[in-house]
């Protein structure tokens, strides 16, 4: 059996108009002699609708509850866009996650895929032509309903084609792929035919919003080849698939950016052993995650210690750093939310060197003073004052070439 897995998001199925042309591309995919399972978000807004509801009745919303009212979004999506598919004369049937089931942990609102029964979606697809999935959520091994998190839908839609040995995923959403840049910044930011998972993933994780992070992990780790299209176009779209020599001779894929940055320091911290676990340990044991690190050198047997982090965890940060200063001894705590990171991404950096010395050549030239950097074997981070982002993706984008049709 031939099994195709095609994801639509929000903006996909946000209007009735919309849901006709979601009904063209499930057609499509029967054509071809797929059978389809067709992997819905709740329309576009509708999350948020029920979020706000929550927050009104509650000022400290249950997660378990709050993740039964909006896996109620998924819920209308499907139900409707089945109809469409019956009326046009398709053997059709709409499953919620937990009837499949898709089980979960229980960490509500952000909740991790541990197993999907694939037999039964197999035996369903024996009796119909499309099954119309949920996405985004799915229910604990005792029955409770969870949601996945942000873009859980993508992380579904991998997860049953990974599950389902699906030969391909396509993503579909309101662009038409992945582009070398943000072409709201750059006009001259290119689509690329095809992008590594690792190039993807370090866009993901630089706030890229194409895919969510997770069903980038997914993919790779189940080597399923992902299809980022638009559902408003016949565009292919971009194919996230495994590395290969071609990719390699290109030396950066991509420029990211993220504003969603804030960075902390503690002055005058001991440097004597353990002062990095003593800061470190009260983040991680909230939850808190930290990107970049600096430790300055030591002076007088005292240290800086500067680290960034997102925006939204700054108030809980600034409470445990001034803790933290407190028993260890630290001058102050200082913090900055006019920050912003930007990354040259591409999987040739591991065959090739100097990347880094052009990037901090054309940004001098521009007068833009990098405050921190990180490095990974394929990935560049730099961060600047957020007032420059623009102007610093441009000349990245520019100084790699990345407008120029090198066919990668």
């Amino acid at each position: 059996m031939k099994i195709l897995v095609q994801k639509f998001g929000g903006t996909s199925v946000a209007t009735l108009e919309c849901m006709k042309q979601v009904r063209e591309k499930v057609q499509d995919g029967l054509k071809r002699g797929s059978k389809v399972v067709a992997v819905l978000s709740a329309r576009s807004g509708d999350t948020n609708k029920l979020l706000a509801l929550a927050d009104e009745w509650s000022p400290a919303p249950d997660k378990a509850e709050c993740d039964v009212l909006v896996s109620t979004g998924e819920q209308v999506s499907i139900s409707l866009f089945t109809m469409l598919l019956k009326d046009a004369g398709i053997r059709a049937r709409s499953l919620l996650g937990g009837q499949i089931p898709v089980t979960t942990d229980d960490d509500f609102g952000r909740a991790r895929i541990l197993a999907i029964d694939s037999k039964t979606l197999r035996n369903y697809l024996d009796q119909y032509d499309v099954l119309v999935v949920a996405g985004f959520q799915g229910c604990t091994q005792d029955g409770r309903i969870t949601t996945l998190g942000r873009g859980g839908s993508d992380t579904s839609a991998v997860a049953l084609a990974a599950s389902l040995d699906s030969a391909e995923c396509e993503i579909y959403t309101d662009v038409d792929g992945v582009y070398t840049t943000d072409p709201n910044i750059c006009s001259t930011a290119r689509k690329m035919d095809r992008v590594a998972y690792e190039e993807m993933l370090e866009m993901a994780s630089m706030g890229a919003k194409v895919l969510h992070i997770r069903s980038v992990e997914f993919a790779k780790k189940y080597k399923v080849p992902v299809r980022v299209r638009s559902t408003f176009s016949d565009d292919p779209g971009t194919l996230v698939t495994q590395e290969d020599s071609s990719m390699e001779a290109v030396l950066v894929s991509g420029i990211a950016y993220d504003k969603d940055q804030a960075r902390v320091t503690l002055r005058d911290l001991p440097d004597v052993p353990g002062m990095a676990a003593a800061v470190f340990g009260p983040l991680s044991e909230k939850g808190v995650l930290v990107d970049m690190i600096v430790q300055n050198t030591s002076q007088d047997g005292h240290t800086d210690m500067t680290f960034t982090i997102s925006r939204k965890d700054l108030p809980q940060t600034l409470e445990l750093m001034t803790e933290v200063a407190r028993k260890t001894g630290a001058s102050e705590v200082l913090h900055d939310v006019s920050v912003a990171k930007v990354s040259a991404i591409g999987v040739g950096m591991r065959n090739h060197s100097g990347v880094a010395a052009r990037a901090f050549a054309a940004l001098t030239q521009e007068g833009i003073n990098i405050l921190m950097i990180s490095t990974s074997e394929i990935k560049i981070t730099i961060l600047i004052q957020e007032k420059y982002v623009e102007l610093a993706v441009r000349i990245l984008h520019d100084t790699f070439g990345l407008d120029w049709d090198i066919g990668c």
